[in-house]
């Protein structure tokens, strides 16, 4: 059962993150009447003192690495991705998972998890700004920067922020059930669960092309979601054949013209929920799907959250109201 709860900081750690790990294991509720245990929850550092955070503060902690030596869960917060990690904190990191406890990274915190060599053909993620560069550095990392947290094993990798909540409130449901996870999220005022993934936040401009005309042929598609657009049709408007237009589609954008087409309808639908008072029906036309049940399916399929839910996390119980 999960009792104690150690969590790691390095110079230049982020405050926040660190607070969310706090907010679920740090606070004694055993005074609510909710069944929520106290946690033995422990800070430490390679090197003891005061130790400075991103935000310009120092957190003073008194403990070294053996905190973590015996902790049922070992936390690393997040630091800045670029920066050195003592190896005697790749040796904790190590030495909690030979000893099966349970392992977490919040954010950027999946770069210390990498090095000692824990992600190593696991599937993991971290904040949609690093997964690219995390996926490049630790190719033997499974990295899916659509998700907000991953278990595997007994290792949890979050993505930024907020989702280090999801993830710690995931573990208790683990480990203690959904009630104390729940009880836990009414304290905290935030959802035991939250529906979609990363995904949804990601921002994603229009890719620039290599050559000029294909670049202006898709600004040309992006003024024309609502409308049809066959392959020939697309391909006559370069003077190309079919097939060299799509060998050279795919070359530039690395997809097909249909998922392209998807993709920027599905976004076209993003802006139109956020910003207008459309219903579902009238923006499945002006993004181009035509019926609300493919938006549905291509908007679920993309962000793993449904048009509706979309629009309540983006614009707010206002939202609803209209």
């Amino acid at each position: 059962m999960l009792k104690s709860v150690a969590v790691i900081v390095v110079p230049d750690f982020s405050i926040f993150e660190f607070g969310t790990a706090f907010e679920v294991f740090g606070i004694d509720r055993t005074d609510r009447g909710a069944g929520v245990p106290a946690f033995d929850f422990r800070v430490c550092a390679p090197e003891p003192g005061d130790i400075r955070m991103k935000s310009g503060l120092s957190l003073h902690v008194n403990l070294g690495l053996e905190a973590a030596a015996d902790a049922d869960l070992v936390i690393m917060a997040p630091f800045g991705r670029d920066q050195a990690v003592p190896e005697s904190v790749l040796e904790a990191l190590r030495a909690a998972h030979a000893r099966g406890a349970w392992v977490m990274s919040i954010c950027s915190g999946a770069y210390a998890l990498a090095r000692a060599g824990l992600l190593e053909g696991r599937r993991c993620t971290t904040h949609w700004h690093y997964s690219q560069d995390l996926s490049s550095r630790y190719p033997g990392a499974i990295v899916d920067e659509n998700v907000l947290y991953v278990q595997d094993g007994t290792i949890i990798t979050s993505a930024g922020t907020a989702a280090g909540i999801d993830a710690c409130l995931h573990l208790v449901r683990v480990e203690l059930g959904a009630n104390v996870a729940a009880a836990i999220a009414r304290d905290m005022v935030v959802p035991p669960h939250r529906d979609g993934g990363q995904a949804q936040f990601i921002d994603r401009p229009m890719p620039r092309c290599g050559s000029a005309p294909m670049e202006e042929l898709l600004r040309w598609m992006v003024e024309h979601l609502d409308e049809e657009h066959s392959v020939n049709e697309l391909a006559a408007r370069l003077h190309m054949s079919p097939r060299t237009f799509a060998r050279r589609f795919r070359a530039e954008t690395g997809t097909t013209p249909a998922a392209w087409l998807n993709s920027q309808r599905v976004l076209r639908a993003q802006e139109l929920l956020e910003t207008t008072e459309l219903n579902i029906d009238e923006i499945a036309r002006e993004a181009g799907f035509g019926h609300s049940v493919l938006l549905r399916h291509h908007f679920t399929k993309v962000l793993d959250t449904s048009p509706q839910s979309y629009r309540r996390a983006f614009r707010g119980q206002m939202a609803e109201a209209v």
